[in-house]
């Protein structure tokens, strides 16, 4: 976790939990960990647009927060496999939630329609 200690009141949960999977590519990556294990060039092609470096750092601090665990073969070039542990799994029924939420508001209308067609 980033902090060690919220300020807040009834929305401290709310803070945490955001800080553990919010953010632009956090929240991408875990829902393409939805389907199981992948490799980093296979993740970073699901979640497009972001650089290697951000990718990198993103995963680290899932890692470092146990939404997700890195598994590195000795083999060259290096293979690196991620995989979301329990405490990642359980972010399941949440991310499906936000996917239903933002096709249904967050997309444009445009968009909407084609996802509906």
């Amino acid at each position: 976790m980033r902090f060690e200690r919220y300020d807040c009141s009834q929305g401290c949960p709310v803070e945490a939990s955001l800080e553990m999977f919010g953010g632009k590519w956090k929240g991408i990556a875990l829902y393409h960990l939805l389907d199981g294990t992948k490799r980093f060039n296979e993740l970073k092609r699901k979640v497009g647009g972001v650089t290697q470096r951000m990718l990198t750092k993103q995963l680290r601090e899932l890692e470092e927060d146990r939404l997700i665990s890195r598994k590195v073969y000795a083999e060259v070039p290096p293979k690196v496999e991620y995989r979301l542990t329990e405490k990642g799994k359980s972010l399941r029924p949440i991310l499906l939630a936000l996917e239903k939420w933002g096709t249904r508001y967050a997309l444009p209308k445009a968009s909407t329609k084609a996802h509906s067609a």
